[in-house]
């Protein structure tokens, strides 16, 4: 088994060009990165080093380890560094912003992790650009929104963002509707779709309402919007009434919607992106460490909401 030490010998000899520097950059005798530098060989089954007296360069293969050793160690110091500062964090509030879909089928089980932590969270409810707002601001420490494929959200520089669901969208239409009886729709089906009355959200510049959009006006058509509401139950309703069609998000969905059928799209293009999005913390570049721990609850949360 590698021993970190090993890497960080090998590390050392690459950033100063010989085992001797390396030594003194370590604070180790020069026997001790020998041994490991020795001992690392022997688990590759070959030289890691060319040495000469005029130093020492990494061979083809210590390149290649180093690559992998750069990973593990910077991994490494970052475990031991949220350890550290998770033990010494105690009881922490997060002012978290949320978009009302995520809010109502995740935000539960993610409270409920993060309480275990010591970790409060202070939840507001907003749609995808005042969320952005706050975020850039800080008026957030962390928020959930959404996007699509060619679509880059306006965050600041100093705002990191993390992928934690692909959510696939929807076709939403009433149970007689001609296309009810398809188990999945391509994009040159719902094309024909452009003389249906649609149904989009209260926001115009909604990421998800762009794809259908911006889709038909690839294809020379204008959507004709009957409606526009972000009221999740008031869509169901209209579309099981034959009034309009629409895009419903995956996450946004339960088990059976009366008078209403759900069918996926045939284009990877027809889905959101739910970022998680914080300001990072000084030179590290990354979120606090209460950040990070709420994204690995958000990513529990989805995992178990799929199962």
């Amino acid at each position: 088994m590698i021993d970190l030490r090993q890497l960080q010998a090998l590390r050392a000899v690459h950033r100063t060009g010989s085992v001797t520097q390396a030594a003194r950059s370590l604070g180790w005798s020069q026997p001790t990165v020998d041994y490991h530098l020795r001992n690392l060989d022997a688990l590759v089954g070959g030289a890691l080093l060319e040495r000469s007296t005029r130093g020492s360069t990494l061979t083809p293969v210590g390149h290649l380890v180093l690559d992998r050793a750069q990973e593990i160690l910077t991994l490494s110091d970052r475990a031991l560094r949220d350890a550290r500062e998770f033990t010494h964090m105690g009881q922490t509030r997060l002012r978290f912003g949320t978009f009302p879909t995520a809010a109502a089928k995740l935000l539960p089980a993610v409270a409920g992790q993060l309480s275990d932590l010591n970790i409060e969270l202070d939840a507001v409810l907003e749609e995808v650009a005042p969320l952005v707002a706050d975020v850039n601001q800080r008026e957030l420490d962390a928020a959930l929104v959404y996007t699509v494929p060619g679509r880059e959200l306006p965050f600041r520089s100093d705002i990191a963002t993390t992928e934690v669901l692909r959510d696939p969208l929807l076709l939403a239409l009433p149970e007689e509707h001609p296309l009810a009886h398809h188990t999945s729709i391509s994009l040159d089906t719902l094309l024909t779709l452009h003389s249906e009355r649609w149904l989009l959200g209260a926001t115009q510049d909604d990421p998800m309402d762009a794809v259908v959009v911006d889709a038909f006006a690839a294809a020379g058509h204008t959507l004709e919007v009957a409606i526009r509401t972000d009221d999740f139950q008031v869509m169901l309703g209209m579309i099981a009434a034959r009034m309009v069609i629409g895009l419903v998000a995956k996450l946004a969905t339960g088990p059976s919607h009366p008078g209403v059928v759900l069918r996926p799209i045939e284009d990877p293009s027809f889905a959101r992106s739910v970022l998680l999005a914080a300001p990072t913390e000084g030179a590290t570049g990354q979120p606090s460490t209460a950040v990070r721990q709420l994204a690995v609850a958000i990513r529990s949360a989805v995992t178990a909401l799929d199962a």
